[in-house]
């Protein structure tokens, strides 16, 4: 008898249900069996390994350990079969939750199937990995020790599987709610009922498919989650200690014992800690943040309770060893204030070094490319991956820009760093809802709350993508391209923008934003974000919005899983429920190999550039720094008297002007305190100093000889027809301005701007004769002529009633919309 089959006789006898039959035509949980998981589904302290004599030589461990690799392939197809049978009614259910008669509702459906996406994620990850290793051919090198399979590596996938098993934790602390929502709605619903017992998965390449019960599916993970330790532990005996894979699978097994026993911990922690008003100290998410305080930045482990925050420094063990926590404060939740603070920006100081921090970790991954190393060998490869990890950790404590501020009513404060705003504000939402539940606190034994972290933790390392050895077939290599156009949704009108975040190696810059839009229910963008990513997977939308006189607050956020094989080089445009706030963007990739990093290039300028030119870099026909100052403008400025023809402060406007040619987001927030007629005075001198005017050169002439007809009517058609002449940017900026200036000239009784004296302060700036001698106009205009045509043009556009409306963006290539509801 194998390893594995003493160890589930083991656990059966112990009354731990483990499922063996994968070809069976029909399944179902009792009720018995269901009931006892559903207090702790696995008992990580009876499960005791037994021993396994050492094989004959290493040549026959090695055979042997194909054999368990190559079942264990198989199982997780089945595995990952069942995942899918699992999710299979997930769409319909949410589509139904919907209707004014649903099979579930949404809470209810949260509750169902809580986490599993992700596992089946986690799992396909791992079994796409395991199966490209075991269909390379192996080396054959002549040698000693080259035995069949003693080049196969597969530690790191294990790893990395195990570095993410915290998913089972959220899902086994869900799954009694989870079967008590079934068996409900199974009782209560035929529709349902229906659905959940006959589920069906198909049985690999044969035609039979297997019955299932929605109840039965739902048991697989907590068996599946104990299988894998066993596994591990076979694996490891059937691995020689001079392997490659020893020391990784070791490490392996070891998190995955330190899970289960953790699983277990969790559920006599919750029976033992109870709060004076009922509620039991439980552990609600734990994760990895920078401490900064003193002026120092710590990387530290935070646990967040049912009633207090406790910060941690990890101290990482040996390999084989168990990690250690080292208490640093806490602090209750009873009272506890929160304030967060946008990005603050790094120095030009700070972002050198970690210019040169990125650098060198570009050059270790090129270094561990497959078939870079050459014949340096396995523990070269580790050396440089050692590295990376120690690099990419120092850029997780020193890159982070949030703060999120935590004051006690006792007068402590503490102050956490985060690198990403989506990870901030889930921290924050969960704090802030656990405070308002009128939490008591019971001082807590800290020694003990401490030592047990180690158990009790859903998250076993630093998040660094370098621990992942062998890079997800479905991550993103290239250039990713985001164009945010607009949100809907807003329950009040704000100020608002767009942060959209990526995952993957830290290069380049992870993140990217839109300017800040003018108060609005529907806020417009139209701005074309790029990210260079290596290694993405996912794509994370946050809005933030900004009231009068309040604090910026997250309206709403979103997470996006990143296929290559759906996102090409033609945009694909997808409208994201961000709660009840809906933001509508496109997509685009352009997969290419990474360069090394730069350092960030200063943003090219928007003045004294051709408009043409502006619009195309930009992705527009209307440039933003035109829409930018309008909307300003018509914020807050109709009623300005002599708007337009007073002039701002000059070094207001050239400190505002400057802005615009390095960071369009510091602009618009430097423009929201600005003097309104500095303001305009920015606009008035954008198109003062453009190359060539808004209106070429060379309709001039046209434009001069439509004033000579005298009717009306046929002046505008045919001075719309020259305009219809003009390049898109051209027309389409020109067109904007005209519908802006005669919104303008609606409030002339308060601001004393007329269609007149607005033509006459813009005529100049739009339109400018050809170069002398070139003839186009006959006899040379004077000056005093000129100026009249210019003005008189400007009038007549102004004028008319039935102006064609204004496009600020290009029309994209895309694809089919898709919606995504989060």
């Amino acid at each position: 008898m194998d390893v594995n089959q003493e160890a589930v006789g083991h656990l059966e006898s112990r009354r731990v249900p483990v499922d063996t039959e994968t070809e069976a035509v029909e399944e179902d949980v009792f009720q018995e069996e269901a009931a006892s998981c559903s207090v702790s589904p696995l008992h990580p302290e009876t499960l005791e390994f037994p021993e396994t004599p050492t094989l004959c030589s290493p040549k026959e461990m090695l055979e042997r350990r194909l054999v368990l690799l190559k079942g264990l392939l198989e199982t997780e197809e089945v595995y990952l079969r069942e995942l899918e049978a699992l999710l299979m009614p997930l769409k319909v259910l949410r589509a139904s939750a919907g209707t004014s008669q649903p099979a579930l509702s949404s809470q209810q459906i949260q509750a169902v199937f809580y986490q599993v996406p992700e596992i089946r994620d986690m799992h396909q990850s791992f079994y796409s990995g395991l199966k490209a290793r075991l269909a390379e051919p192996s080396p054959g090198e002549a040698g000693e020790t080259n035995f069949t399979g003693f080049d196969l590596i597969v530690g790191d996938l294990f790893l990395r599987m195990v570095n993410q098993i915290g998913l089972y934790g959220g899902f086994i602390g869900n799954y009694e709610e989870a079967v008590e929502v079934v068996r409900k709605c199974t009782h209560s619903d035929p529709r349902f009922r229906t659905l959940a017992q006959s589920m069906m998965s198909g049985n690999g390449g044969s035609q039979t498919r297997t019955k299932y019960t929605l109840e039965a599916l739902l048991y697989k993970p907590l068996d599946r989650v104990t299988k894998t330790t066993l596994v591990l532990h076979d694996l490891l005996k059937t691995t020689p200690a001079e392997h490659g894979d020893y020391a990784s699978l070791q490490e392996a097994l070891r998190l995955s014992r330190s899970f289960l026993s953790g699983v277990n911990e969790r559920s006599q922690s919750k029976r033992e800690v109870m709060l004076s008003h009922g509620v039991r100290r439980r552990l609600m998410r734990d994760g990895f943040v920078v401490d900064a305080g003193e002026g120092e930045r710590r990387l530290r482990h935070l646990f967040l309770y049912t009633d207090l925050l406790l910060c941690t420094r990890n101290k990482q063990a040996t390999r084989g060893k168990q990690d250690q926590y080292r208490f640093c404060w806490y602090l209750p939740l009873a009272g506890l204030k929160l304030r967060w603070v946008a990005d603050q920006g790094l120095s030009p100081d700070a972002r050198l070094r970690l210019h040169a921090i990125r650098t060198k970790m570009h050059l270790l991954r090129q270094q561990l490319q497959p078939n870079a190393n050459g014949s340096r060998g396995l523990s070269a490869a580790a050396r440089s991956r050692k590295k990376l990890e120690q690099m990419e950790l120092m850029l997780l404590t020193h890159s982070p820009v949030y703060k999120l501020e935590l004051h006690s009513p006792s007068g402590k404060s503490h102050t956490l760093l985060l690198s990403s705003l989506y990870e901030l504000e889930e921290w924050r939402e969960l704090i802030e809802k656990l405070t308002k539940d009128n939490i008591e606190t019971v001082p807590p034994d800290l020694l003990t709350l401490t030592s047990a972290c180690v158990k009790l933790r859903m998250t076993q390392q630093p998040p660094l993508h370098s621990t992942r050895a062998v890079e997800d077939q479905k991550s993103l290599c290239g250039t990713l391209s985001v164009a945010v156009h607009s949100a809907r949704g807003l329950q009040q009108p704000a100020s608002a923008y767009v942060c959209v975040e990526v995952d993957g190696y830290e290069f380049y810059d992870k993140q990217a934003k839109t300017h800040t839009s003018v108060q609005s229910l529907n806020p417009l963008w139209d701005q074309e974000l790029c990210l260079q990513v290596d290694g993405a997977q996912d794509l994370r939308v946050i809005c933030v919005g900004q009231s009068d006189r309040e604090d910026e607050s997250v309206l709403g956020k979103a997470s996006v899983k990143l296929d290559p094989t759906a996102l090409t080089k033609r945009w694909s445009r997808r409208t994201l429920h961000l709660g009840q706030v809906e933001v509508t963007l496109s997509l685009k990739y352009r997969p290419h190999p990474i360069e090394p990093p730069s350092v960030t290039a200063p943003q090219s300028p928007v003045f004294c550039v051709p408009i043409t030119e502006l619009a195309q870099k930009e992705g527009v026909l209307v440039p933003h720094v035109v829409r930018c100052c309008v909307e300003e403008v018509e914020r807050r400025g109709l009623d300005e008297v002599g708007l337009y023809r007073v002039s701002g402060d000059n070094s207001d406007i050239c400190a505002l002007k400057n802005a615009f040619n390095s960071d369009l987001r510091d602009a618009v927030t430097k423009m929201r305190s600005a003097d309104v007629n500095v303001v305009s005075g920015v606009l008035k001198l954008f198109f003062r100093e453009l190359p060539e005017p808004l209106m070429p050169t060379e309709m001039f002439p046209s434009l001069a000889q439509t004033l000579e007809i005298q009717d009306m009517d046929l002046r505008l058609v045919s001075m719309l027809s020259v305009l219809q002449a003009c390049p898109q940017p051209n027309r389409h900026t020109f067109l904007y301005l005209l519908h802006h200036l005669q919104r303008v000239s609606e409030k002339q009784d308060v601001n004393r701007m007329s269609l007149m004296n607005l033509a006459t302060v813009f005529g100049p700036s739009l339109l400018r004769t050809p170069m002398e001698g070139h003839g186009l106009l006959g006899p040379n205009l004077d000056i005093s002529q000129e100026v009249v045509v210019q003005v008189q043009v400007v009038f007549c556009y102004l004028q008319c009633n039935n102006l064609p409306e204004a496009q600020t963006s290009l029309p994209l290539d895309t694809d089919a919309e898709e919606t995504t509801r989060l």
